[in-house]
């Protein structure tokens, strides 16, 4: 049996980076993924040379200008900036709600003159205690955005009625005043020219096995490598026996540089096993 000094638990971009940086290390590892793929959620695959994203949109943004450059080493990403719009019957505002979204509801142009328009709808509308979500968003920016902007959304979202459901579900709704319709804060942005998944493939060493199609359960060329990744929770309830104390930690350490990993994301070649 194959020995590995660590098992990597999905082929997504947290399972790329690490074997990447491992194997640099001088370290043996192996890559599993139950899907029959690489790069996880962030999977792209090109249909009529446009870049799908299989899982949903991934936009790549981050502040840290050392992530941006690592990134960058294997993929060029494109200028997108994402500035997303609301349609309400009609109507076209912008996204999360800033001056923009405020002059188009009610003509105002300062920040102050914004501000003072939320207050007298909070006041006016204000339940002490909500109830539902309704009045728990009514509550933070009034009638007038709740109604144009949350109310539709997050009825299709949650598949219910506002009003039946928990007002807990929404803490804070977002609001800029400012004329910037840029949705993120982050000082770099965008999306890698030619999709995710031929990023992730070159995040990989060619000589770092991996296997998708594979659950960590059918998984026998284990032995005692300590299991990173998505799956580590479950391998670790499974196979505890095998896993010494030491890799225990090593295994919980690395599950949270994995979450740390995963914030800079708000997706064909498959790697063959050697």
């Amino acid at each position: 049996m194959k020995k590995y000094d660590y098992l990597i638990v999905g082929a997504g971009l947290f399972g790329a980076v690490f074997a990447r940086e491992a194997k640099k290390a001088g370290k043996k590892c192996l890559v599993i993924d139950r899907r029959d793929h690489i790069a996880g959620n962030i999977y792209t695959k090109e249909i009529e040379r446009i870049q799908v994203h299989q899982y949903g949109a991934h936009i790549f943004h981050t502040s840290d200008k050392e992530v941006w450059n690592y990134v960058n080493q294997f993929a060029e990403f494109n200028r997108y900036t994402n500035s997303p719009i609301a349609n309400y019957k009609g109507e076209i505002y912008n996204m999360p709600f800033n001056m923009n979204t405020f002059q188009k509801l009610w003509g105002v142009v300062t920040p102050k003159e914004a501000k003072e328009k939320i207050e007298a709808q909070k006041r006016e509308y204000a339940v002490e205690h909500p109830k539902n979500l309704e009045e728990q968003a009514i509550n933070l920016v009034g009638p007038d955005v709740y109604t144009k902007l949350v109310k539709g959304y997050t009825e299709k979202q949650w598949g219910r009625r506002a009003t039946e459901l928990p007002a807990f579900i929404i803490k804070r709704l977002p609001v800029r005043f400012t004329y910037d319709n840029n949705y993120f804060n982050d000082t770099y942005q965008g999306i890698p020219i030619g999709g995710y998944t031929k990023l992730v493939s070159r995040l990989v060493w060619e000589n770092t096995p991996s296997r998708i199609k594979n659950s960590i359960t059918g998984c026998s060329a284990v032995g005692s490598a300590p299991a990173l990744g998505a799956g580590c929770r479950r391998f670790e309830s499974c196979h505890s026996d095998h896993l010494s104390q030491k890799n225990r930690l090593k295994r919980r350490f690395f599950c949270v540089i994995s979450s740390i990993f995963e914030v800079c994301l708000t997706t064909s070649q498959l790697w063959p096993e050697r």
